[in-house]
């Protein structure tokens, strides 16, 4: 992507020049992470004996609702997906108490994130952590419309809501906090999220990415979305990506006030930008408590495994409330050590911005998993 590309684009809401931005800092921020494996790539997912745990997905999914729906669904491809878009607006409305208007969905989480950010733009900067998911708000920088300013590195990697707060100054237009982070999986306190989240929208718009809320054990608590309700400037975006299985299915949305919803929908394609089979899955498996319960259950156990293997080999993680860890490798290079994995058919992170000495892995399934805890000594004593 280059940063020619001119503002009169953005400013026209070309939501082309919006995914194009997107996917170029998609492709940066991923560089170094394809797999060092010669063989036959399948049409569909990872080659067969690869442990893909590079991408927070869920290999659990689709649920079983979710494929019988996309099934029916995709014999009416003929047809555009206006119905089931506001079928699937009213059900997430309905479930927070809110009407429609206060709904937009996109492409995954990431299609409104981007539009968040260029909302953003127009009359300000993006502050955010030194370290969170910022692909998205990064469209900014690479268009030269607008900049992310980052609080300065704490030791813990922790979010410092203190210091964002005090961080927040004429010049900013939108706060954004990834909740529970990522790359982290750290979860901030409900009651401290809530309370800044109040006094910050009073300041500038505060963008909460609720993309793993719903992997917390208690996803009600965790949320941001009821102060929405109660007329704060406060975006909430979710994602039909993580807990539920689809991120090949691209179905996310935000929720906000309707007035910021009408912003954002300038800077993309909106519903349009959708497909009648994922929209099908996604209303199957919403409320399908069953299902991510299960998806749960196989997500802890195979984090319980990660760490297990990450103390035994004299390492140490975060605490992670997600479908990923963040492991502190000490004095080795994470880019090094995923080169290595990636030998052993196990994918995983590299180095995030100038975190050299940590790496990211997913939780897969726990076949998976366990090839990533059996290669780590392996690769461990060859780089060390």
């Amino acid at each position: 992507m280059q940063k020619s590309l001119s503002r009169r684009l953005f400013l026209q809401g070309t939501t082309a020049t919006v995914s194009a931005a997107f996917a170029a800092a998609s492709t940066s921020s991923l560089a170094g992470t394809k797999p060092e494996i010669n063989r036959p790539t399948p049409l569909y997912g990872p080659p067969p004996g690869v442990a893909k745990l590079n991408a927070n997905e869920n290999p659990y999914g689709p649920s079983p609702a979710a494929l019988k729906a996309m099934m029916e669904a995709s014999q009416k491809g003929a047809y555009y997906v206006y119905d089931s878009v506001m079928r699937l607006k009213t059900m997430i409305a309905e479930r927070h108490g809110l009407t429609p208007e206060y709904v937009t969905l996109g492409s995954g989480s990431s299609a409104g994130l981007a539009a968040a950010a260029v909302t953003a733009a127009q009359t300000g900067n993006i502050l955010g952590p030194d370290l969170f998911w910022d692909t998205t708000s990064r469209v900014v920088e690479l268009q030269n419309i607008g900049e992310i300013k980052r609080l300065p590195k704490l030791e813990s990697l922790a979010i410092d809501l203190d210091a964002m707060y005090s961080a927040i100054d004429d010049s900013i237009s939108m706060v954004q906090v990834t909740n529970p982070n990522n790359p982290t999986g750290m979860l901030i306190d409900p009651l401290a999220m809530r309370n800044f989240c109040i006094k910050a929208s009073k300041k500038c718009t505060v963008l909460a990415d609720e993309a793993y809320n719903e992997l917390t054990d208690d996803s009600d608590a965790n949320t941001v979305i009821p102060l929405i309700k109660d007329g704060h400037d406060i975006i909430v975006a979710r994602t039909f990506s993580k807990i539920y299985g689809l991120a090949g299915m691209r179905v996310g949305y935000l929720i906000a006030q309707p007035e910021k919803i009408e912003q954002m929908e300038k800077y993309g394609l909106g519903w349009y930008g959708l497909n009648q089979a994922g929209l099908a899955a996604a209303i199957a498996c919403y409320e399908d408590h069953q299902f991510m319960d299960y998806c749960r259950a196989k997500i802890k156990e195979a984090r319980e495994m990660v760490a297990a293997a990450v103390k035994e080999n004299g390492l140490t993680a975060l605490p992670s409330v997600t479908n990923f860890m963040f492991v502190n490798l000490g004095a080795l290079n994470a880019e090094s050590f995923r080169a290595e994995m990636a030998k052993e058919n196990v994918l995983i992170r590299g180095i995030y911005r100038d975190y050299t000495n940590w790496s990211r892995v997913s939780m897969g399934r726990l076949e998976d998993v366990q090839k990533y805890t059996s290669a780590l000594p392996k690769v461990l004593h060859r780089i060390s």
